[in-house]
């Protein structure tokens, strides 16, 4: 086999909204012991999930599997108002770590069916995003999952105020074809204020591109129900690089690697690092020390406050303490 180097995307793994959301189970299981109930999967990474169930953390589907006046812990995809509201009914306290950029487009939702809106969702039915989302205004959204699907919506009256609003998790260049789409069909239509995509799945998206142009495989670490981890390897792969997602390096198949010089390696935003570590011990294991390189295309410093609950429970230890 030819000498393999080894190239790592950056920005790639955490970002802000998972790390404080991974950090929100963390501290309150620090704060008030197990169990710490969490709603769904905190972010869609299987190691990161076993890792704080080890630590006393009880993933749950709903809330009714939570007992009434536990703590349970809203994961970063967000939730509908349905779901606050049952918390409510079992005197639950919640500690709710949705994503502040998911909220953003919650927050859009109720503003635009106050002003009595349709809106159009760009995003992937069931996920747990887009279904928290939709129940902001059921009754005023419409889920548009691709292109094919923009022929196939009602013939809104221009007079019908229509807004679209879109997936944070998505890919840029996929999104970019239903919108033109929708505002062919849809002149008068409404885009937000600011782009709903996240920062750190656009950054991530534009390192993959620049990866696929100086590799001859892209390897991307995250979980198959995570969203930006599978856009990922879309991109790579649209760029005309061989691309796999994997769990960790135990999903590598050496078959990949023929002929293979240069590999590029990258992680979803909800793939902690240690597993881009575990990747690079793999390839060591096999071919001893080899030469690994950062290709940077942006530098992220993005960091968000962790939920008010946590941050006043830590205030009243800080005060104990001094």
């Amino acid at each position: 086999m030819p000498p393999i180097e080894l190239i790592l995307a950056a920005p790639r793994g955490y970002c802000a909204g998972v790390d404080r959301a991974v950090e929100t189970v963390e501290r309150a299981l620090e704060l008030q012991g197990a169990p710490v109930y969490v709603r769904k999967q905190i972010v869609h990474n299987l190691h990161v999930v076993r890792d704080l169930e080890a630590r006393g953390a009880v993933f749950v589907d709903e809330v009714a599997e939570v007992p009434e006046g536990a703590t349970v812990v809203f994961s970063a995809h967000g939730v509908a108002p349905t779901v606050h509201g049952e918390s409510s009914e079992r005197r639950l306290d919640v500690i709710d770590a949705t994503c502040p950029l998911v909220t953003k487009v919650h927050s859009e939702a109720k503003r635009y069916a106050q002003r009595g809106y349709r809106m159009l969702l760009i995003g992937h039915a069931a996920h747990e995003e887009v279904v928290g989302t939709m129940g902001e205004a059921p009754d005023a959204i419409t889920l548009v999952e691709t292109e094919a699907d923009v022929p196939l919506l009602p013939d809104y009256d221009p007079a019908q105020p229509l807004a679209y609003l879109t997936q944070t998790t998505l890919s840029v260049d996929e999104t970019r074809g239903i919108i033109e789409a929708l505002k062919a069909r849809y002149p008068w239509i409404v885009a937000p204020a600011k782009d709903d995509i996240c920062y750190a799945t656009s950054n991530r998206q534009a390192a993959v591109k620049e990866l696929a142009k100086a590799t001859d495989l892209v390897l991307v670490i995250g979980s198959a129900n995570s969203s930006n981890s599978c856009r990922l390897v879309e991109v790579a792969r649209e760029a005309g690089v061989q691309s796999h997602l994997i769990e960790d390096e135990t999903e590598i198949d050496p078959a990949w690697l023929e002929g293979v010089e240069r590999v590029g390696i990258t992680s979803g935003a909800s793939a902690p690092e240690r597993l881009v570590r575990r990747v690079i011990g793999w390839f060591e294991e096999r071919h001893g020390p080899l030469p690994v390189s950062e290709l940077e295309t942006v530098h992220e410093d993005v960091s968000f406050n962790l939920p008010r609950p946590i941050r006043r429970a830590l205030a009243v230890v800080d005060a104990d303490d001094q």
